[in-house]
């Protein structure tokens, strides 16, 4: 390789780790700010969570300023988390990689699919949803970058790629609907029983409520994604708003509680507490922002790389699930993200599918 050609791919690599860095840093804006419906353009500067003062600009470079500050607020000296460094280190290793793997046009749009796939994994991880702007906004993204590059369906035409994109997109959120339908008809249900009687409260907040049984506690909303939905809590004694009901049945609904043949709509209640010995709880498989997740993934990808994410996401999240019930203390109201495998799953196919797939094939067809 001569000095010039050299000069070339060090300049140009280094420009791609640089600038991920950069899109590192606002996609941490993001993922601080989407789930709390915050503008992601107002306030222009960043702010520290905790104090809200904003930061100056030389508090505020890539990679280098959270090093400088030992990862701590200038102004109030709270702990900055650790997550910000390394949002922006892997969103720079990422573009580096992709620059380094694949031509230039095809690039460009995998920035935005790793940025992309960034924003959803670190918001699944921390809110356990995915914003419509990261699953739906990508799934449209996936399917203008194929018609503005037709290489990303390997395709040669432009409307080709187009059509293969939106078919991919449909598949890889019918493959989950599918999968989510059919494991709330199986799974649909948890009955936990409690190894003692267990205090327990349900408080309004606002417009959701929070509720607790014994050291665990959850927003409300989070244990209904559907009106058909019923909680159950089988009471050694209960109380609403004060009324003592004694040994009951407690039927929820999200929006109302049922007692025998009395239906009270909790819009009219502030607290129900008492003591719970068994609960039977609504569960889904998961998320329906997963569906739209895999959809702009199918998008980016093809349709090879939906079937190849939810292999690989399914593997990747069972193993943790099982990891975590082995190394930590059982909690039967805990909950994985799947969000974040499926991002797994498409990066390695990114980067590995067509190797993958040589390989695969020749096991099945040894010389």
């Amino acid at each position: 390789m001569d000095s010039s050609l050299a000069g070339y791919h060090l300049f140009f690599g280094t420009f791609a780790f640089v600038l991920g860095a950069v899109v590192g840093s606002f996609l941490n804006v993001c993922i601080y700010r989407m789930p709390l419906d915050l503008s992601v353009n107002q306030p222009r500067r960043s702010f520290c969570p905790s104090c809200k003062k904003q930061l100056k600009w030389h508090q505020n470079i890539p990679l280098l300023s959270w090093l400088f500050l030992r990862g701590r607020c200038a102004s109030c000296g709270s702990r900055i988390a650790f997550r910000y460094f390394a949002v922006e280190l892997l969103t720079a290793l990422l573009f580096l990689s992709v620059w380094l793997q694949f031509p230039w046009q095809v690039a460009l749009a995998y920035w935005v699919f790793v940025s992309l796939l960034i924003v959803g994994t670190f918001i699944d991880f921390e809110h356990f949803i995915i914003p419509d702007e990261v699953t739906i906004g990508g799934a449209i993204a996936g399917i203008l970058a194929c018609f503005l590059v037709p290489a990303l369906m390997s395709a040669d035409g432009r409307w080709t790629a187009v059509l293969n994109s939106a078919l991919s997109a449909l598949l890889g959120y019918v493959i989950l609907w599918i999968v989510l339908e059919a494991g709330k008809k199986v799974f649909g249900k948890k009955r936990v029983r409690l190894d003692a009687p267990t205090p327990f409260t349900w408080s309004r907040k606002g417009e959701d409520a929070d509720f607790a049984v014994g050291d665990e506690k959850e927003l409300w909303s989070d244990y209904f994604s559907r009106e058909t939905d019923v909680l159950i809590l089988v009471c050694d004694e209960g109380a609403i708003d004060g009324r003592v009901l004694g040994r009951v049945d407690l039927r929820f609904h999200y929006n109302r509680v049922k007692i025998g043949d009395e239906e009270t709509l909790l819009d009219t209640v502030d607290q129900i507490s008492g003591v719970v010995r068994e609960l039977q709880i609504p569960r889904e498989a998961m998320g329906r922002g997963d569906l739209k997740f895999l959809a702009a993934i199918g998008a980016f990808l093809g349709w090879r790389a939906v079937l190849f994410s939810v292999f690989a996401g399914s593997l990747l999240g069972s193993l943790v699930g099982l990891a975590t019930l082995l190394m930590g203390e059982r909690v039967w109201s805990a909950k994985l993200p799947f969000g974040p495998y499926l991002a797994f799953g498409g990066l390695v196919w990114m980067f590995f599918g067509e190797s993958l797939l040589s390989w695969y094939m020749g096991l099945l067809n040894p010389p």
